[in-house]
Formats: C-alpha cells, structure tokens, sequence
C-alpha cells in the first residue's frame, strides 16, 4: 500500500465541456479523443480505453497545495446510468515550493504496461464511505455525480502507479474499478470477512481485465 497519505489524480483537457479549473491553476494540458488520452509530456504516452466508455470530465487542482494534480474520469453504466466500470486516470507532480516531497510505495505487485512499470494495489469500497475533503476521490465521485451516473453498492478498485522520474516527484495514476456481484457486500470481502476467501479470484478478474481494457503506448 502506499505509505504517503497523499493520492492525486491527473486531468486530460479534452474536447468537452465538463472541464474545471481553479484560480491558481490553468485548464486540463492533456488531450481526450473520444475515449483516447493524450499526453505529451510527464509522461508522453496515449491510453486508450473501449469504446463503450463515457467522459464525465476533468479537473485541475494543487491537492492539499502540494501537488499539481490532472485527473480525467470515464465510466461504463447500465441502462439505469448505474457504474459497472470506472477509468479514473490522474498526473500528478509535486509542487516546486515542496522540494522535499517525494512518493513513497511499497506495493509488493507490480505489472507492466505499455512498456512501463507499475505499483499495483486493490481493495474493496463500499459507495458512501467517507473521503477527505478536496481529495481526488472527491473530485471522481463529484463529476460521476454531476453527469447523472450513480455509483454501485460495492466496487473492486484497482490501482496502477508508475514513478517517472528518479526523485520520486511525479507519477502516472490509472484506477479501474469494477462493481462487485450484487449482494455481495463490501464488509464480507475484506480481511476477517465471511466472503474474504473470495477476494483473490475477484482481484485476479479485476488484473485481467485492466489489461485487457486499458491500452498504453508511448509517444
């Protein structure tokens, strides 16, 4: 798991009108074609997700004023405009005037993609717990929200980070989150839980099925 409290996310300007910004900070600079994102620096790459997805925007913000944060989100739902898949992608860079910030991970997983190597975490969540006012999550569930899409009871949450540079000040954030089976409760699945033992399989599902939905070249 990650060590530093801090998580941030990454905005892709697009060509859409769902797209924030903050006084202190200027619009997306990152590129959304249809369901492709474009990067051209920090890293240079493109990700592409499926066609099915939908952009529910982006926003730019300095998270808790240390870093530099662009986060884009895109969701898959249901005829009722429920989730089933959500692609939160997010740059992020520590702010000058924190020189000495730095990331810190030690997930034991990693996995590869688009020649570039990632931490890798999951977890359960159950909607409504509670986030940390102005966090990243915050921004994700509000532009969900303000796009008329409703978040399940229960997601698996996977998250995909690459450290860019040696100082550990920048780093590429992909979390790929699934809706869990209906009735099947977020509380049974976590450590101690009666469905605990059902985890793993759940989390290799949620591994294959990242690799299969989110495609990285580099630019």
């Amino acid at each position: 798991m990650r060590t530093l409290v801090l998580k941030t996310i990454a905005t892709l300007l697009g060509c859409y009108s769902l797209t924030a910004q903050t006084p202190q900070f200027p619009g997306p600079e990152r590129t959304v074609r249809g369901t492709k994102i474009i990067s051209t620096h920090d890293p240079a790459i493109q990700i592409q997700l499926p066609s099915t997805a939908q952009y529910v925007g982006a926003v730019r913000w300095p998270l808790y004023n240390l870093a530099d944060c662009e986060l884009h989100a895109f969701v898959d739902v249901d005829a009722q405009r429920n989730v089933r898949n959500l692609y939160w992608i997010q740059f992020e860079g520590y702010l000058p005037s924190k020189p000495d910030a730095h990331h810190t991970y030690d997930s034991p997983g990693h996995l590869q993609l688009g020649g570039l190597d990632f931490y890798v975490d999951t977890w359960p969540r159950a909607n409504g717990e509670p986030s940390n006012a102005g966090s990243d999550r915050e921004h994700v569930e509000t532009l969900i929200r303000d796009h008329g899409f409703q978040l399940p009871a229960g997601m698996a949450y996977l998250r995909l980070v690459h450290l860019l540079d040696e100082q550990k000040r920048k780093e590429l954030m992909i979390i790929y989150g699934e809706a869990l089976p209906s009735g099947l409760p977020v509380a049974d699945l976590k450590e101690g839980g009666k469905a605990h033992d059902q985890w793993p399989a759940i989390e290799d599902t949620l591994i294959h099925h990242a690799k299969q939905k989110i495609s990285i070249s580099l630019r």
